[in-house]
């Protein structure tokens, strides 16, 4: 069945899978930050609590890590000055506009937002290229995509940046008669793109390609092209230049580039195309209809935008290789073009019918779309687990208990998910207590609070204990043990 871009049906159709990814996403939205990666959501979603709290300073974002963890550097002022806190900024607004809605909530919503916006954008883009029928389908592929749910429904600023960056390249095929009004949008949301994640530069490969194509190679196209350039890339170098005046709060990240020479490394191939992008993204079945979207012949309308944008993905991957291979939220950059070829590897099939009759496409296409959505859910499922209740009921005690300005010991390996569940500032590891106390910090938080442990028991016999049960503990760093105890089962 054919669908017309400008059709009722192709409105009706799009807004259908809007709506399937909006419920898709708010799965468990509500749950405490403790799923998977909420190392890096604690440390994104306190900047924004912060701002709820004292006052939104966009030039001047704090969390809750006073630690030299991160930047190799004592943060007593808790800076944070890694992307600009624009996603913070708005999350912070919401919560403060509607109070009963917890700032996690918040930020989980706008995440959502900015995946469900970049579903309907992707869809209108691959439409404008290709055609309608693979742009409804990259759209579905992005609403679906078992990865693709989790992180747009994440606490990170990566699909808040994805969302910024494809409004720039939708509105830059807008350009036409009233070019100039759709050049500044596209430059203002490149800019803030860049501005949430300077790699959202890779996402913007294609927009030379576009605004090519919409002058050709004349001066409009020289002009446009470094209005869009100024514009789009000034902000972000501002940002950087500024930020260098808190070195303590600026995460190190040469390691991201290359950390162990892995690049083009038979570990870098394993882990990018073997474990993320076939297995954890694809369900290995998705690998059939992605790599006939590879090697599919290039419609004349689409030209060579898919193939642009492929090679700003492969950029990507290659220039932050160790930083992609550690984490696998650095992939979630390169969905919409994952998206966009497993689409085009579908549409071929059912359309086109390639090497099946038309009893058997449709089934096969099915088949492996199952397959593909059973095995990536199988291991993303686990993403949502709550792995350590433990620090949630902690976090709960201490924020009870404590006077809300207190700055706590949450030793928890450096990741600051425990030290976040406390609602205060302070070190989410342990080790030189006493030049700890001596910079501040006046409670010990644990959730180790056995004898086995050699901190928490030297701790137990010098300082007053306010709770120790088998669960955690709080100890009071500001009340020797022969002052008064208070013990608490």
């Amino acid at each position: 069945m054919m669908v017309k871009n400008n059709s009722i049906l192709y409105r009706i159709l799009l807004v259908a899978i809007a709506v399937l990814a909006i419920a898709l996403r708010l799965y468990r939205v509500n749950a405490p930050l403790a799923d998977w990666h909420s190392w890096r959501q604690a440390d994104t979603a306190a900047v924004a609590r912060n701002f709820l709290a004292t006052g939104i300073d966009p030039l001047h974002p704090r969390y809750d890590d006073l630690s030299n963890i991160q930047s190799g550097k004592d943060n007593p002022e808790g800076w944070r000055m890694v992307e600009f806190p624009m996603y913070q900024i708005v999350g912070a607004g919401i919560s403060h506009a509607v109070p009963g809605i917890p700032i996690e909530v918040s930020l989980r919503l706008i995440a959502i937002a900015a995946s469900v916006g970049s579903v309907i954008l992707l869809g209108l883009l691959v439409t404008r290229f290709i055609d309608p029928q693979t742009g409804l389908f990259s759209a579905f592929m992005y609403a679906i995509l078992p990865y693709s749910i989790y992180y747009g429904r994440t606490i990170l600023p990566d699909t808040f940046m994805v969302f910024w960056a494809l409004l720039s390249l939708y509105c830059l095929t807008k350009m036409g008669t009233h070019a100039y009004p759709w050049l500044i949008a596209a430059s203002a949301a490149a800019a803030i793109a860049l501005l949430v994640k300077p790699m959202a530069l890779f996402l913007l490969f294609p927009s030379w390609y576009i605004l090519y194509r919409t002058t050709g190679l004349s001066k409009r196209f020289f002009l446009f092209s470094i209005l869009y350039l100024l514009i789009g890339g000034l902000p972000v170098l501002w940002w950087r230049h500024w930020i260098l005046q808190y070195p303590e709060g600026i995460a190190v990240s040469d390691w991201l580039l290359n950390k162990g020479n892995i690049r083009f490394k038979g570990a870098w191939f394993y882990w990018l195309f073997a474990k993320r992008l076939a297995e954890l993204i694809l369900g290995y079945w998705g690998l059939i209809p992605f790599g006939i979207g590879l090697v599919a012949a290039r419609k004349k309308l689409e030209g060579w935008f898919s193939y642009i944008w492929l090679l700003g993905g492969i950029a990507y991957f290659a220039v932050f290789a160790a930083g992609n291979v550690q984490h696998d939220y650095y992939q979630i950059l390169v969905i919409p073009l994952v998206a966009l070829f497993v689409a085009k590897g579908f549409a071929l099939f059912i359309r086109e019918k390639i090497a099946l009759n038309p009893m058997q496409s449709i089934p096969f296409s099915l088949c492996t779309l199952l397959l593909l959505l059973a095995f990536s859910w199988y291991t993303v499922r686990t993403y949502y687990w709550i792995n350590r209740p433990d620090i949630i009921k902690a976090g709960e005690s201490a924020d009870t208990l404590l006077p809300k300005n207190a700055k706590v010991i949450a030793p928890y390996n450096g990741d600051t998910t425990f030290l976040y569940q406390t609602k205060r500032k302070g070190w989410p590891i342990g080790f030189d207590i006493d030049k700890k106390i001596q910079m501040g910090a006046q409670y010990y938080v644990t959730v180790s609070p056995h004898d086995s442990d050699t901190e928490t028991r030297d701790l137990v016999k010098k300082y007053t204990v306010l709770v120790r049960n088998d669960t955690y503990a709080i100890i009071d760093l500001t009340k020797e043990q022969h002052q008064a105890t208070k013990t608490s089962q």
